[in-house]
């Protein structure tokens, strides 16, 4: 029987690599750099010889091991198919599963898309744990999100399931998303979205306020609210505004028990809760209402718990 599987999390800037044992326990963790360049033909052969390194250090045998799991910033279908992924300077449709399992001497590899993943791995060992319906939402430089059905990750017909930054949450926006489409999500929620939408009442206020005396930022914000500036409170309600919308339509479609929210900005504290919460109960329909707002308790290791849970499975 199987008694341990690696987990891995590959970023833009560096891989996360992870040996766990089949009850989820975290045993050993490294990171290699993710060589972007050359179309980043070099990544998955880099992890592949970590993996093997990192089997003969430990004395393992391929008996011991379930899989290697690996969670990608890109679309990912059920068949370990991903449709590009920009961060890592892929641009072509490929099968990661098959691949890596090639590098590996034919060992059991699961791919998905790294926010499914961290999702994953929230729901078995995190803040999700104990529930069968879950969503996932990242709060970071961008949005993003993970969707759990009966404790299984829902990765939509072709792997961009949970894209939930990119839900339409303004439709009078001027301004573009990164994603080309205007008024999304993400453009309000994310810390980039905070800090714009602190700019924008910097300039339409003349009040004195915390945030003109120190960096204009996420999380120097939320530092502010917890002292009681107006100005910073203010942009913290239209956060809200936003993300508890959001929430609300998420809510609407998959009903889920508990939303857990991750990311950099999740990490400013329970100050976000309120804000979020409010706006979610004005908004959300009555039979989805019960859902729980929670913070993420796995942080940078949940994409590595997640990853090894698929092939453990």
């Amino acid at each position: 029987m199987s008694k341990y599987a690696f987990g891995i999390d590959v970023g833009g800037t560096s891989v996360k690599l992870g040996l766990l044992s089949v009850q989820g326990e975290i045993l050993d963790k490294w990171e290699i750099p993710t060589r972007t360049e050359d179309g980043g033909k070099n990544i998955l052969s880099d992890i592949a010889a970590s993996v093997k390194e990192k089997i003969a250090e430990k004395g393992l045998e391929t008996s011991d091991i379930a899989g290697a799991g690996i969670g990608l910033p890109g679309p990912v279908d059920d068949n370990g198919v991903i449709n590009k992924a920009v961060n890592l300077h892929w641009d072509r449709v490929f099968n990661v599963s098959e691949e890596l399992s090639s590098l590996l001497s034919g060992m059991k590899v699961k791919a998905g898309n790294d926010a499914n993943v961290a999702a994953l791995g929230e729901v078995w060992q995190g803040a999700g744990k104990g529930y069968r319906e879950m969503v996932m939402v990242t709060l970071g430089t961008g949005v993003g999100g993970g969707l759990i059905h009966d404790g299984k990750i829902i990765a939509g017909s072709t792997g961009a399931g949970g894209e939930i930054g990119h839900i339409a949450i303004k439709t009078d926006e001027t301004v573009a998303c990164n994603c080309g489409n205007k008024g999304c999500l993400e453009q309000y929620a994310s810390a980039t979205g905070i800090v714009r939408l602190l700019r924008e009442e910097l300039e339409a206020s003349d009040e004195d306020s915390i945030m003109r005396h120190t960096e204009i930022s996420a999380k120097e914000m939320w530092e502010a609210v917890k002292k009681g500036d107006a100005l910073a409170t203010r942009v913290a309600e239209r956060f809200g505004e936003y993300l508890g919308t959001g929430l609300s339509i998420i809510a609407g479609v998959l009903n889920p028990e508990v939303f857990v929210l991750g990311g950099g900005v999740s990490r400013s504290g329970d100050v976000i809760l309120p804000f979020i919460e409010k706006n979610f109960r004005k908004h959300v329909f009555h039979a989805c209402s019960g859902a729980k707002i929670v913070r993420a308790t796995l942080g940078n290791d949940a994409g590595l718990v997640g990853a090894a849970k698929m092939v453990i499975d």
